[in-house]
């Protein structure tokens, strides 16, 4: 019989299931089931300090200082400080090569950019070259990643320069507005830097990417249409930036205040930007196409102006950019008076932006490069060099992603890149600026539509519809906010948006039915699986979050409504009430004081209705606490199981294969 079993795979199977089903059962011919486990005590300094470790170290940042001498924990230090001193000593000429083209290439990019945005944020242009050669050098000492390029942004310096005409006028109060501006700048260095190094960094994570979409699409638009005052030649321009106001101010000039040579300028350079970088995105061994095309126009449309004496026909030019190299501004700072609070408040937010924008952009690269980033230096890092750059006469610098581009596809191989980029700025500065003299702010406006045209992602909008809708929503809240109202308006409605998504989520949990899945002992949604089944007189319910003290009395409430719906459905069919509710608490990570609370009154509320609760894969906080409660006694401990097919197979067997 035995030699016609193993030849017959049928019987095989079925004496295999036999036996399998003789393990399900004890030998009193009750069901048998694993326990849950119950874990350890622990100790509370230890359950502490593993919580503090988790949350502000859980990349372990010390491990390289385990079992190193004093000496060598003392060099390991100084290079965390300054990764420069580690990388360095692998450093050669190849390398250096690969740099030397990058930051060469950067530089011819980041120079009319820098004067563009210098007049984004309202300041003088030689501000914006200050900014790119103080801030770079820094930050390649100190910064971790390899690819970004630091400098000016088209979104801070507009960010900035909203927010401090708000407070003082660039031309009335111009020394004050550049005080203001340092200001600024020092606390936004502040703010980075006490983020990075108390580890805080996880804080701008609230910003979601689908905000962070919108806002940035947005300041895009109000840029632009900030630079038709350059591109059209508009002396008088309003200070609003919403759209509204922008186009009345513009169409009020059209009659009188348009002039045809500055949207000649304006208008025949941009095309050609725009072409260069359509060149450069289709055909990527041409990068350096898009990178070198802005000095061009600079340098072209400087020696028209000059032959043909353009600024006689009320074509506007730059005049005059100071010669020499960032004079010191610490004693231009304010440290006391009216002005200290607005320059803090001004420079957290610009800050937080900044850093936002520097660290995406280093994470990005990081990724396509396979090397790792810590954000904590890379905060330590931006904000050291925004304190420097502030004393430096230098407003806030974070990492460009147009400039971080060229500089990855030009074969940047560290961030000597930006060492060789703030050189060629020296040289410019020391050199150069009197050679701006005749450049047509048409042309600037144009170099600045360009690089932040590719800022609105329209292609990142789509896939939020149609991925989450409530991302969406946050999106074009956001990105209505800034064109509509402000930038500040749309960067409150970004951070609105995110913490309400936080909160309708933790307040709100995902509750679901589960049913069987046919032919298996498995239990799913039965939203997701049609097909499956429920139970007889049983009730299975998942609560897919942790239950704290804000949604813990939404988790009860849920549950007894879907337990009354469920009745009233089998009352209609005279089929039989429910009996059982099983609650699946897989995905319940933690449980809070409320949360047990909430689970002892749904006890309750069920045994009032002659219904039983059982519980199905409690993790190990939660019946630690289950336990540590006297919930687990109170609930019992024969109704606490491991899986739910467990506590199906015990509570309705006839369901069970």
């Amino acid at each position: 019989m035995s030699h016609r079993l193993i030849d017959n795979p049928e019987n095989m199977a079925t004496d295999i299931s036999r036996v399998a089903s003789s393990r399900r059962h004890s030998e009193n011919g009750l069901p048998y089931v694993h326990k849950v486990g119950v874990p350890p005590k622990t100790n509370l300094l230890k359950e502490i300090t593993e919580t503090v470790k988790e949350t502000f170290f859980h990349d372990d940042p010390l491990r390289n200082f385990k079992d190193q001498s004093k000496s060598k924990k003392l060099l390991l230090a100084i290079q965390a400080v300054f990764p420069i001193l580690e990388w360095g000593r692998s450093y050669n000429l190849s390398k250096f090569k690969g740099d030397l083209i990058s930051g060469l290439t950067i530089a011819t990019l980041c120079i009319p950019q820098d004067i563009g945005y210098a007049k984004l944020a309202n300041l003088d242009a030689q501000f914006g070259l200050y900014s790119s050669f103080v801030p770079p050098l820094i930050y390649a000492f100190m910064g971790s990643s390899r690819d970004i390029a630091i400098g000016p942004v088209a979104v801070v310096s507009l960010l900035l320069g909203s927010m401090l005409q708000q407070e003082l006028d660039p031309v009335k109060q111009k020394h004050e507005y550049q005080r203001l501006a340092f200001t600024a700048t020092f606390f936004a260095g502040i703010t980075q830097f006490v983020l990075g190094f108390f580890r805080l960094g996880f804080l701008i994570d609230f910003l979601s990417h689908a905000a962070i979409v919108g806002f940035m699409g947005g300041a895009a638009i109000t840029i632009s249409l900030q630079q038709l005052k350059g591109l059209l030649g508009i002396k008088k321009f309003t200070k609003k930036t919403d759209i509204v106001s922008v186009m009345k101010s513009v169409f009020a000039a059209a009659h009188h205040g348009w002039n045809w040579q500055t949207i000649v300028i304006g208008l025949s350079f941009l095309a050609f930007l725009l072409v260069a970088k359509f060149i450069g995105k289709k055909h990527k061994k041409f990068f350096w196409v898009p990178a070198i095309a802005p000095l061009i126009s600079v340098i072209l449309s400087t020696f028209f102006v000059f032959i043909f004496h353009a600024e006689k026909h009320d074509v506007q030019i730059v005049r005059h950019i100071d010669q020499g190299i960032n004079p010191p501004s610490l004693n231009e700072i304010y440290f006391s008076g009216e002005y200290l609070t607005k320059g803090f408040r001004i420079g957290v937010i610009a800050g937080l932006i900044a850093l936002t924008e520097a660290v995406a952009i280093g994470r990005t690269f990081a990724a396509m490069k396979d090397y790792s980033l810590d954000g904590n230096k890379e905060m330590v890092a931006l904000g050291t060099m925004n304190i420097v750059g502030s004393m430096t006469s230098c407003y806030v610098a974070t990492g460009s992603f147009s400039r971080s581009a060229v500089n990855y596809m030009a074969g940047c191989h560290t961030a000597v890149s930006n060492i060789v980029m703030s050189c060629v700025v020296l040289l410019t500065l020391e050199l150069i600026t009197p050679l701006f003299k005749y450049t047509p702010n048409a042309i600037l406006a144009s170099i600045i539509i360009s690089a932040v045209i590719g800022l609105i992602d329209i292609d990142a909008m789509t896939l939020l519809y149609k991925i989450d809708k409530f991302d969406f929503v946050a999106c074009m809240g956001a990105f209505l906010g800034v064109v509509f109202q402000s930038v500040e308006i749309g960067l409150l409605i970004a951070v609105a948006i995110s913490f309400a998504k936080i909160l309708l989520q933790v307040t709100r949990p995902r509750i679901v039915v589960l049913g069987k899945v046919p032919r298996t002992r498995v239990y799913r949604n039965i939203q997701q699986y049609p097909e499956s089944t429920k139970v007889h007189g049983v009730l299975i319910v998942r609560v897919d979050s942790a239950i704290y003290f804000s949604n813990s009395n939404y988790m009860k409430d849920r549950i007894l409504r879907w337990l009354t719906d469920e009745d009233e459905i089998l009352k209609e069919t005279n089929q039989q009430k429910i009996q059982y509710l099983i609650v699946e608490m897989s995905p319940v990570t933690d449980i809070d004081t409320s949360g047990i609370h909430s689970l002892e009154d749904l006890y309750k509320s069920l045994q009032k209705r002659n219904v039983e609760l059982v519980l199905a894969n409690p993790g190990t906080m939660v019946i630690d606490k289950l336990h540590a409660s006297g919930l687990a006694d109170m609930i019992g401990e024969d109704k606490i199981f491991l899986t739910v097919a467990d506590a199906v197979m015990t509570f309705a067997p006839k369901m069970e294969p």
